[in-house]
Protein backbone atom coordinates (compact mmCIF):
# COMPACT_ATOMS: atom_id res chain seq x y z
CA UNK A 1 0.00 0.00 0.00
CA UNK A 2 1.40 3.58 -0.75
CA UNK A 3 1.97 5.30 2.44
CA UNK A 4 0.42 8.40 2.04
CA UNK A 5 -2.88 5.96 1.54
CA UNK A 6 -1.85 4.33 4.74
CA UNK A 7 -1.52 7.43 6.77
CA UNK A 8 -4.47 9.20 5.36
CA UNK A 9 -6.88 5.79 5.68
CA UNK A 10 -5.12 5.23 9.27
CA UNK A 11 -5.99 8.74 10.20
CA UNK A 12 -9.69 8.19 8.98
CA UNK A 13 -10.14 5.00 10.67
CA UNK A 14 -8.67 6.47 14.11
CA UNK A 15 -11.37 9.00 13.57
CA UNK A 16 -14.37 6.89 12.74
CA UNK A 17 -13.59 4.18 15.84
CA UNK A 18 -13.31 7.19 18.73
CA UNK A 19 -9.90 7.10 19.19
CA UNK A 20 -8.04 10.41 19.58
CA UNK A 21 -5.13 11.73 18.06
CA UNK A 22 -2.32 13.23 19.49
CA UNK A 23 -2.85 16.83 20.43
CA UNK A 24 0.09 18.62 18.67
CA UNK A 25 1.13 20.48 22.11
CA UNK A 26 -0.16 18.26 24.56
CA UNK A 27 3.48 17.02 26.14
CA UNK A 28 3.81 21.01 26.90
CA UNK A 29 -0.15 21.17 27.71
CA UNK A 30 0.27 18.44 30.45
CA UNK A 31 3.43 19.07 32.05
CA UNK A 32 3.54 19.47 35.77
CA UNK A 33 3.75 23.97 36.50
CA UNK A 34 6.16 23.84 39.05
CA UNK A 35 6.57 26.75 41.37
CA UNK A 36 9.06 29.84 40.78
CA UNK A 37 11.85 29.50 42.72
CA UNK A 38 14.06 32.74 43.28
CA UNK A 39 17.75 32.24 43.89
CA UNK A 40 19.16 35.02 46.10
CA UNK A 41 21.10 37.97 44.86
CA UNK A 42 25.35 36.83 44.06
CA UNK A 43 26.60 39.28 46.66
CA UNK A 44 29.64 41.18 46.76
CA UNK A 45 32.39 38.83 47.38
CA UNK A 46 30.53 35.83 46.45
CA UNK A 47 32.14 32.72 45.81
CA UNK A 48 31.14 31.27 41.59
CA UNK A 49 31.13 28.34 40.08
CA UNK A 50 32.92 28.39 36.85
CA UNK A 51 32.07 25.52 34.56
CA UNK A 52 32.32 24.64 30.79
CA UNK A 53 29.08 22.35 30.25
CA UNK A 54 29.51 22.61 26.51
CA UNK A 55 32.38 23.20 24.75
CA UNK A 56 36.12 23.83 25.73
CA UNK A 57 37.80 26.91 25.82
CA UNK A 58 40.85 28.06 24.76
CA UNK A 59 43.10 29.24 27.03
CA UNK A 60 42.92 32.86 25.88
CA UNK A 61 39.17 32.64 26.93
CA UNK A 62 39.97 31.15 29.96
CA UNK A 63 42.38 33.43 31.06
CA UNK A 64 39.45 36.42 30.22
CA UNK A 65 36.97 34.58 32.06
CA UNK A 66 38.66 34.15 35.24
CA UNK A 67 39.63 37.47 34.61
CA UNK A 68 36.34 39.44 34.28
CA UNK A 69 35.07 37.33 37.20
CA UNK A 70 38.03 37.89 39.72
CA UNK A 71 37.51 41.52 38.47
CA UNK A 72 34.01 42.42 39.87
CA UNK A 73 35.49 41.14 43.30
CA UNK A 74 34.21 37.18 43.10
CA UNK A 75 36.12 34.35 44.53
CA UNK A 76 36.25 31.45 41.70
CA UNK A 77 36.14 27.49 42.17
CA UNK A 78 36.98 25.70 38.94
CA UNK A 79 34.55 22.48 37.35
CA UNK A 80 37.13 19.82 37.65
CA UNK A 81 36.52 19.64 33.29
CA UNK A 82 36.86 23.08 33.06
CA UNK A 83 40.23 22.41 30.82
CA UNK A 84 39.57 19.53 29.74
CA UNK A 85 39.21 19.09 25.74
CA UNK A 86 37.40 16.08 24.19
CA UNK A 87 36.84 16.98 20.52
CA UNK A 88 34.16 19.81 20.36
CA UNK A 89 32.85 18.66 23.91
CA UNK A 90 34.84 20.75 27.38
CA UNK A 91 35.01 16.67 28.55
CA UNK A 92 32.84 13.10 28.56
CA UNK A 93 29.38 14.44 28.88
CA UNK A 94 30.06 12.24 32.57
CA UNK A 95 32.41 15.10 33.63
CA UNK A 96 30.43 18.13 32.47
CA UNK A 97 27.16 16.63 34.29
CA UNK A 98 29.21 16.15 37.69
CA UNK A 99 30.42 19.47 37.15
CA UNK A 100 27.02 21.06 37.10
CA UNK A 101 25.97 18.75 39.89
CA UNK A 102 28.82 19.65 42.38
CA UNK A 103 28.19 23.34 41.53
CA UNK A 104 24.70 23.29 42.63
CA UNK A 105 25.58 21.33 45.85
CA UNK A 106 28.48 23.07 47.16
CA UNK A 107 27.35 25.36 49.63
CA UNK A 108 30.20 27.51 49.19
CA UNK A 109 29.24 28.03 45.49
CA UNK A 110 26.44 31.21 45.43
CA UNK A 111 26.18 31.15 41.71
CA UNK A 112 27.03 28.77 39.01
CA UNK A 113 28.43 30.71 35.62
CA UNK A 114 28.68 29.06 32.37
CA UNK A 115 32.65 29.95 30.87
CA UNK A 116 31.09 29.58 27.48
CA UNK A 117 28.54 28.05 25.06
CA UNK A 118 28.82 25.87 21.89
CA UNK A 119 27.48 22.65 21.77
CA UNK A 120 27.05 19.86 24.09
CA UNK A 121 24.59 21.17 26.49
CA UNK A 122 21.42 19.25 25.25
CA UNK A 123 23.38 15.87 25.61
CA UNK A 124 22.74 16.36 29.45
CA UNK A 125 19.50 17.17 29.60
CA UNK A 126 18.08 13.40 30.36
CA UNK A 127 20.84 12.86 33.08
CA UNK A 128 20.51 15.89 35.29
CA UNK A 129 19.42 15.64 39.02
CA UNK A 130 16.72 17.98 38.98
CA UNK A 131 15.85 17.50 42.73
CA UNK A 132 19.24 18.39 43.43
CA UNK A 133 19.06 22.11 41.78
CA UNK A 134 15.87 22.55 43.24
CA UNK A 135 17.08 22.01 46.77
CA UNK A 136 19.93 24.64 45.91
CA UNK A 137 18.65 27.38 43.91
CA UNK A 138 21.11 29.01 42.78
CA UNK A 139 21.66 31.74 40.23
CA UNK A 140 22.66 30.11 36.64
CA UNK A 141 24.14 32.19 33.97
CA UNK A 142 24.89 32.42 30.40
CA UNK A 143 23.22 32.12 26.98
CA UNK A 144 24.07 30.28 23.26
CA UNK A 145 23.94 26.68 24.02
CA UNK A 146 22.98 26.94 27.63
CA UNK A 147 19.89 28.12 26.30
CA UNK A 148 19.09 24.35 26.63
CA UNK A 149 20.21 23.94 30.22
CA UNK A 150 17.94 26.64 30.98
CA UNK A 151 14.65 25.71 29.88
CA UNK A 152 15.45 22.04 30.86
CA UNK A 153 16.31 23.40 34.50
CA UNK A 154 13.31 26.05 34.45
CA UNK A 155 10.91 23.41 33.30
CA UNK A 156 11.69 20.51 35.79
CA UNK A 157 12.61 22.68 38.88
CA UNK A 158 10.70 26.57 38.54
CA UNK A 159 14.06 28.17 39.39
CA UNK A 160 14.49 31.41 37.56
CA UNK A 161 17.82 30.88 35.32
CA UNK A 162 19.41 33.77 33.71
CA UNK A 163 20.16 34.33 29.25
CA UNK A 164 22.83 36.87 29.83
CA UNK A 165 26.70 37.06 29.33
CA UNK A 166 29.17 33.89 29.47
CA UNK A 167 32.11 34.51 31.65
CA UNK A 168 34.27 34.64 29.06
CA UNK A 169 31.96 37.36 27.31
CA UNK A 170 32.86 41.17 26.69
CA UNK A 171 31.52 43.38 29.59
CA UNK A 172 30.89 46.99 28.07
CA UNK A 173 29.20 49.14 30.76
CA UNK A 174 25.56 49.17 29.86
CA UNK A 175 25.72 45.12 30.14
CA UNK A 176 26.93 45.37 33.27
CA UNK A 177 24.36 47.54 34.25
CA UNK A 178 21.54 44.91 33.13
CA UNK A 179 23.34 42.30 34.99
CA UNK A 180 24.00 44.49 38.35
CA UNK A 181 20.16 45.54 38.32
CA UNK A 182 18.86 41.67 37.44
CA UNK A 183 20.82 39.50 39.58
CA UNK A 184 23.32 41.81 41.97
CA UNK A 185 21.30 44.74 43.26
CA UNK A 186 17.78 44.31 41.76
CA UNK A 187 15.95 46.93 40.46
CA UNK A 188 12.28 46.95 40.98
CA UNK A 189 9.93 47.23 37.55
CA UNK A 190 13.26 47.09 35.51
CA UNK A 191 13.20 48.59 31.81
CA UNK A 192 15.32 46.90 28.88
CA UNK A 193 15.25 49.24 25.83
CA UNK A 194 16.40 48.62 22.26
CA UNK A 195 19.65 50.81 22.22
CA UNK A 196 20.25 53.73 20.48
CA UNK A 197 22.50 54.84 18.32
CA UNK A 198 24.07 56.95 21.07
CA UNK A 199 24.57 53.38 22.64
CA UNK A 200 26.40 51.81 19.86
CA UNK A 201 27.87 54.41 17.39
CA UNK A 202 27.83 53.24 13.46
CA UNK A 203 25.50 50.77 13.99
CA UNK A 204 25.57 48.21 11.10
CA UNK A 205 22.61 46.60 9.59
CA UNK A 206 22.10 43.65 11.98
CA UNK A 207 21.84 45.45 14.87
CA UNK A 208 19.39 48.61 13.25
CA UNK A 209 16.19 48.20 15.49
CA UNK A 210 12.74 47.58 13.20
CA UNK A 211 9.37 47.26 14.40
CA UNK A 212 7.51 44.15 12.75
CA UNK A 213 3.84 44.64 14.97
CA UNK A 214 3.49 47.38 17.10
CA UNK A 215 1.17 46.74 20.43
CA UNK A 216 1.61 45.62 23.85
CA UNK A 217 2.20 42.18 25.77
CA UNK A 218 2.53 40.89 29.07
CA UNK A 219 3.31 37.40 29.72
CA UNK A 220 6.29 35.51 31.31
CA UNK A 221 9.80 35.22 29.73
CA UNK A 222 11.12 32.45 27.71
CA UNK A 223 13.10 31.83 24.44
CA UNK A 224 16.92 32.05 23.73
CA UNK A 225 19.17 30.81 21.32
CA UNK A 226 16.85 30.15 17.74
CA UNK A 227 19.02 27.18 16.84
CA UNK A 228 18.78 25.44 20.59
CA UNK A 229 15.21 26.33 20.61
CA UNK A 230 14.69 24.46 17.16
CA UNK A 231 16.64 21.65 18.57
CA UNK A 232 14.14 20.83 21.54
CA UNK A 233 11.06 21.13 19.55
CA UNK A 234 9.67 17.85 20.05
CA UNK A 235 11.68 16.65 23.19
CA UNK A 236 10.64 16.77 26.41
CA UNK A 237 12.74 19.97 27.11
CA UNK A 238 11.37 22.17 24.53
CA UNK A 239 8.93 25.38 26.07
CA UNK A 240 5.45 25.72 26.14
CA UNK A 241 5.51 29.06 24.39
CA UNK A 242 1.49 29.89 24.20
CA UNK A 243 0.76 33.35 26.04
CA UNK A 244 4.61 33.83 26.91
CA UNK A 245 6.71 36.82 25.63
CA UNK A 246 9.07 34.83 24.11
CA UNK A 247 13.07 36.32 23.22
CA UNK A 248 14.65 34.88 20.40
CA UNK A 249 18.46 35.14 18.90
CA UNK A 250 20.97 33.72 16.90
CA UNK A 251 24.41 34.25 14.80
CA UNK A 252 25.68 32.99 11.47
CA UNK A 253 22.82 31.56 10.11
CA UNK A 254 21.75 32.67 6.48
CA UNK A 255 18.33 33.93 6.36
CA UNK A 256 16.83 30.63 4.33
CA UNK A 257 18.17 28.50 7.57
CA UNK A 258 16.35 31.46 9.62
CA UNK A 259 13.42 30.85 7.89
CA UNK A 260 13.54 26.47 8.01
CA UNK A 261 13.92 27.07 11.81
CA UNK A 262 11.41 29.67 12.55
CA UNK A 263 8.83 27.70 9.89
CA UNK A 264 9.78 24.66 11.86
CA UNK A 265 8.29 26.11 15.39
CA UNK A 266 5.79 27.55 13.72
CA UNK A 267 4.30 24.48 12.81
CA UNK A 268 5.56 22.57 15.61
CA UNK A 269 5.29 24.26 18.62
CA UNK A 270 2.33 27.01 20.33
CA UNK A 271 5.17 29.99 18.81
CA UNK A 272 2.38 31.32 16.90
CA UNK A 273 -0.07 31.57 20.34
CA UNK A 274 2.70 33.50 22.22
CA UNK A 275 1.92 36.78 23.76
CA UNK A 276 4.66 39.03 21.86
CA UNK A 277 8.14 38.26 20.40
CA UNK A 278 11.14 40.18 21.53
CA UNK A 279 13.97 39.59 19.12
CA UNK A 280 17.65 40.22 20.10
CA UNK A 281 20.76 41.18 17.68
CA UNK A 282 20.75 38.26 14.87
CA UNK A 283 24.26 38.58 13.75
CA UNK A 284 26.18 37.73 10.66
CA UNK A 285 22.81 36.37 9.46
CA UNK A 286 22.62 38.09 5.90
CA UNK A 287 22.96 35.76 2.90
CA UNK A 288 26.09 34.93 2.23
CA UNK A 289 26.37 34.08 -1.68
CA UNK A 290 25.43 34.90 -5.03
CA UNK A 291 22.03 33.46 -5.45
CA UNK A 292 18.50 34.97 -4.49
CA UNK A 293 17.88 35.22 -1.04
CA UNK A 294 15.71 37.49 1.11
CA UNK A 295 17.16 40.05 3.47
CA UNK A 296 17.36 38.91 7.45
CA UNK A 297 14.47 41.68 7.87
CA UNK A 298 12.48 40.14 5.09
CA UNK A 299 12.96 36.79 6.53
CA UNK A 300 12.00 37.81 10.11
CA UNK A 301 9.13 40.48 8.89
CA UNK A 302 7.69 36.99 6.35
CA UNK A 303 7.70 34.65 9.22
CA UNK A 304 6.57 36.85 12.19
CA UNK A 305 4.16 39.88 10.36
CA UNK A 306 1.27 37.53 10.27
CA UNK A 307 0.90 36.17 13.82
CA UNK A 308 -0.73 39.42 14.71
CA UNK A 309 0.92 39.20 18.38
CA UNK A 310 3.99 42.56 19.12
CA UNK A 311 7.30 41.98 17.23
CA UNK A 312 10.22 43.97 17.39
CA UNK A 313 13.62 43.19 16.61
CA UNK A 314 16.82 44.73 18.10
CA UNK A 315 16.85 44.24 21.66
CA UNK A 316 20.57 43.97 23.54
CA UNK A 317 20.17 39.95 23.13
CA UNK A 318 22.19 37.75 21.71
CA UNK A 319 25.95 37.03 20.44
CA UNK A 320 27.26 40.54 20.98
CA UNK A 321 29.35 42.69 23.62
CA UNK A 322 25.95 44.74 24.00
CA UNK A 323 23.45 42.12 25.96
CA UNK A 324 21.28 42.83 28.55
CA UNK A 325 20.07 39.50 31.65
CA UNK A 326 16.77 37.84 30.75
CA UNK A 327 15.46 36.12 33.77
CA UNK A 328 13.61 32.92 32.88
CA UNK A 329 9.67 32.41 34.31
CA UNK A 330 9.69 36.61 35.08
CA UNK A 331 6.63 38.40 34.46
CA UNK A 332 7.46 40.98 31.60
CA UNK A 333 5.45 43.52 29.85
CA UNK A 334 7.11 44.10 26.15
CA UNK A 335 5.82 47.76 23.86
CA UNK A 336 7.07 47.06 20.82
CA UNK A 337 6.47 50.62 19.21
CA UNK A 338 8.25 51.87 21.79
CA UNK A 339 11.07 49.22 22.09
CA UNK A 340 10.86 48.26 25.44
CA UNK A 341 10.80 45.55 27.56
CA UNK A 342 10.07 46.08 31.41
CA UNK A 343 10.37 43.36 34.33
CA UNK A 344 7.75 43.65 36.35
CA UNK A 345 8.95 41.50 39.04
CA UNK A 346 12.03 40.73 40.66
CA UNK A 347 14.12 37.86 39.73
CA UNK A 348 16.20 37.15 42.83
CA UNK A 349 14.59 36.55 46.46
CA UNK A 350 15.11 39.32 48.86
Amino acid sequence: MDRRDFFKKSSLAALASGIALPNLFAGNKNRKKMPLLHPAAIQPGATIGLIAPSSPLTEEKLAKAIANLTGFGYKIKEGKSLRQKNGYLAGTDADRLADLHAAFSDPEVSAVWCARGGYGGSRLLENIDYELIRRNPKPFIGYSDITALHLAIHQRTGLVTFHGPVAASDFPENTLRHLRAVLMEPVPSYAIALPGVEEIPALPDDYKPFVITPGIATGVLTGGNLSLLAALAGTPFGPDYRQKIVFIEDIGEEPYRLDRMLTQLLQGTGLAQAAGIVLGVFSDCQAKGSGPSWSLRETLTDRFGGLGIPVAYGFPLGHVAHQATYPYGILAKMDAANGALTLLERAVAD
